[in-house]
């Protein structure tokens, strides 16, 4: 087994070693300070399992450097390991593609089980992610609504964005396929995703999320 730690704590790159070694006996760790020296070890290193990353670093970091491990290496299962737990942040991540997320104030034991779930081919989230939302927060998050993020927060791909601004414009799937040169199958994939970010289950109510995030004018928010 060979894992990637991507962080550039030295302390937190030693303790993850550690996790791992109980893991799994033997295996392979390599560890760096920033995605660019990641990227150069994924290159070389075909077989690797598993990258774990800090959202937090100097260079590349947050979304962007999570969607860019699942663009240049997608078929590598990336964890988040994080010191954030902010609900918003761990579902962004999930939303980008992360397997995983990982507070680094986890217990070992927690972090062990995390990442056996995810080398099984599961997704592992924090419990307060999963937990139901406080009435007080929830009234919160409807007040400020959708417009309160950005596509950066909610882990959107520029390709997502375009396709839910298409939703919100009405366009049906067949010809959102033909505007992006895509197949419907890839489409629909891109359709879930959207809906998971935005955490909405119909085609109007992402529709005045695209307005409320600027996609569209809210007049033209008005799916078929």
């Amino acid at each position: 087994m060979k894992i990637l730690v991507v962080d550039d704590h030295p302390l937190i790159r030693e303790a993850v070693q550690g996790v791992i070694g109980r893991l799994e006996p033997g295996a392979t760790v390599l560890a760096v300070g920033d995605s660019e020296q990641g990227f150069a070890i994924a290159e070389r290193e075909p077989d690797l399992e598993l990258v774990l990353l800090d959202l937090n670093m100097p260079g590349l970091s947050g979304i962007p450097a999570l969607k860019a491990w699942r663009r240049r290496c997608p078929e590598v299962p990336v964890v988040v390991l994080s010191s954030a737990e902010d609900r918003s942040i761990v579902l962004a991540a999930i939303g980008a593609g992360a397997a995983g997320f990982i507070p680094k104030s986890s217990p070992n034991a927690v972090m062990l089980g995390a990442l056996r779930l995810v080398l099984a081919g599961g997704k592992y989230l924090p419990p307060e992610a999963l937990a139901p939302v406080q009435p007080s927060a929830a009234r919160a998050a409807r007040a400020s609504g959708p417009d309160a993020l950005s596509l950066e927060t909610l882990g959107l791909t520029d390709r997502q964005a375009q396709v839910l601004k298409l939703i919100a414009e009405g366009k049906p799937n067949k010809l959102i396929c033909r505007e992006l040169g895509l197949a419907e199958r890839t489409v629909k994939a891109h359709i879930s995703a959207v809906f998971r970010a935005l955490r909405v289950t119909t085609r109007t109510q992402a529709a005045l999320a695209a307005a409320k995030l600027g996609l569209v004018a809210a007049e033209k928010a008005k799916p078929s």
